[in-house]
């Protein structure tokens, strides 16, 4: 662990990584776009097995860049074959233009949320940690969970919970929200989830605000983009 919840790559393995690296061993040399870096687990075991490759990395989150500036020190000679860069996955054409690439031997995309993100207590991702509610990958966006929760009226808050993970009760979760505003904090809110819910659903299916959280956090980040 580092300093403001940063993470080496040693510390969190990838899920399939000998599958990945396996599946991009035989590439051509050349360059291969890491589009969803996070903490650069796939990239530097690639870069290990495969010598012939140049690796870029890209995330939108600093906290990411970051760590990868850190794993690349690690590195050795391999280091000189490893570039990182802030932004999302569809800014990758200007990106590699901005590095002088122009073609590339592979690509990987690895879709979904980094669990280690989540464990950062600070982040506000999770229910089961107090913080201030946040939730944004990009800490420059300028739409955290906060704004959502306390800002939000309660048709938009309904409909974002069905459509980003279609919660059976959005009207009432949306509207206890809506009462108990103002909501500062994830604990505050899982608190308001789990009262809204009747309380034979509360003892089946997980916690009763893990969809909840799960839509805010599409809706922050904008996922379904």
């Amino acid at each position: 662990m580092l300093a403001g919840g940063l993470l080496m790559s040693g510390a969190h393995e990838p899920v399939m990584l000998a599958e990945i690296v396996e599946l991009f061993a035989e590439i051509p040399d050349g360059v291969l776009l890491d589009a969803t870096l996070g903490l650069a687990g796939h990239a530097t075991a690639i870069l290990r097995r495969h010598s012939g490759l140049r690796v870029v990395g890209i995330d939108r989150d600093e906290m990411a860049i970051l760590n990868a500036h850190q794993v690349k020190t690690s590195l050795g000679a391999d280091a000189a074959r490893f570039d990182a860069v802030r932004g999302r996955f569809d800014d990758a054409p200007r990106l590699l233009r901005s590095l002088g690439v122009d073609q590339l031997s592979g690509a990987l995309f690895d879709l979904g949320v980094s669990s280690p993100q989540l464990d950062v207590v600070e982040r506000g991702f999770s229910y089961r940690n107090e913080a201030r509610l946040d939730m944004r990958m990009d800490r420059s966006a300028t739409l955290s969970a906060w704004h959502v929760v306390n800002e939000y009226d309660v048709d938009a808050l309904a409909d974002l919970l069905r459509r980003n993970a279609d919660e059976r009760f959005a009207k009432r979760i949306a509207t206890a929200i809506v009462a108990a505003r103002p909501i500062a904090t994830t604990t505050q809110l899982a608190e308001v989830v789990v009262a809204a819910i009747p309380a034979a659903t509360r003892r089946t299916g997980g916690h009763p605000a893990k969809r909840t959280f799960q839509a805010l956090r599409i809706e922050v980040n904008a996922e379904l983009d």
